[in-house]
């Protein structure tokens, strides 16, 4: 018999949010289809840890350079990072992506690269990404759920990769997809009942000056070593400066182009979800509020920062819009 010990650092969605905000949440889950795709995961055994267990990657170290991207704070324990996620292609609970996500298939992968761009075509990962230029960001991490993390990420800048491929005059926008495959990504498959968490594939988009800004990251890694398939592998956006679903996992496209992109979750539930998702204490989710958040690890809770503590790098990039309003 399998016996599970909770980690000391494993919070609960009652510990961050109101069980019912968190239920309110996933409300578009079409009903009774989310929890029986839930259940069906489990009843197919692809919940089991013990099953994952030897299907794991071994995670290769990276060579990478230390930088002063650091917030100064305590790290998460990687047990948590690793352990604690969102990723609903894999299940929507926090423990479902680690247990699911050894079917995904990280090597070979290729990324599409196409709309306005002067070198469109479908790179080959080592193409797109120069890995004898990875460097580690140490980044706060705030998730919309209320809770956050310290994360030190290993990678490249998001400009080195729209120099390498050329932005064309004229591009606003910068699309991203995740892979959606029924056959590595078990929550990607229909319920018995029919239906899905979200519309497949998950995506997400930011403006052109956002994915050029230093901050913008584009993640290989995390500990030294590469990031494993619950958290993006191989390789995933990180925005610090917005809510956690904007760093967009496991990614097969980035699209250039000269209209606001749809994005998942603002699709899903436009009232609360919009476009630019930056940190805002000052503005609550319609059902929780945003001005305190759970760090992973830690008891209590801490003031959320405007901007999650990054205002003085992109501060200028919101000038004249009003960020109390769900843009």
């Amino acid at each position: 018999m399998l016996i599970k010990i909770k980690k000391n650092w494993f919070a609960s969605e009652n510990d961050v949010t109101s069980e019912s905000a968190y239920l309110n949440r996933r409300s578009f889950m079409r009903g009774a289809a989310g929890v029986a795709g839930a259940t069906g995961l489990i009843g197919m055994g692809l919940g089991s840890s013990a099953v994952a267990a030897g299907k794991k990657r071994d995670l290769v170290p990276l060579n990478f350079s230390k930088t002063s991207y650091d917030p100064g704070e305590s790290l998460t324990p990687e047990d948590a990072v690793t352990q604690y996620n969102n990723y609903y292609e894999f299940g929507t609970g926090k423990s479902d992506p680690s247990q699911n996500a050894w079917q995904l298939q990280p090597k070979p992968w290729s990324i599409q690269v196409d709309g306005m761009v002067d070198k469109p075509a479908t790179y080959a990962f080592e193409d797109l990404v120069d890995m004898k230029t990875l460097e580690e960001r140490i980044y706060r991490l705030r998730c919309v759920e209320a809770w956050s993390m310290i994360i030190p990420w290993i990678g490249v800048p998001m400009a080195a990769i729209l120099e390498k491929v050329g932005v064309q005059s004229g591009a606003k926008y910068v699309a991203f997809e995740t892979l959606a495959d029924e056959k590595q990504m078990p929550g990607v498959k229909p319920s018995f009942f029919g239906g899905s968490v979200l519309d497949w594939p998950y995506k997400e988009g930011l403006t052109l000056p956002e994915a050029m800004n230093p901050l913008a990251f584009m993640a290989v890694g995390l500990y030294g070593k590469e990031i494993p398939n619950q958290n993006g592998a191989p390789l995933r956006l990180v925005v610090p400066w917005k809510y956690g679903y904007k760093s967009i996992k496991s990614i097969v496209r980035i699209t250039l182009t000269d209209r606001q992109p749809p994005t998942s979750w603002n699709q899903s539930a436009p009232r609360e979800y919009g476009f630019y998702s930056n940190v805002n204490p000052t503005r609550n989710h319609p059902r929780w509020s945003q001005a305190k958040e759970r760090r992973i690890g830690e008891f209590g809770r801490r003031t959320t920062a405007m901007f999650n503590g990054y205002g003085d790098e992109v501060a200028h990039l919101y000038a004249g819009l009003d960020l109390n309003v769900n843009h």
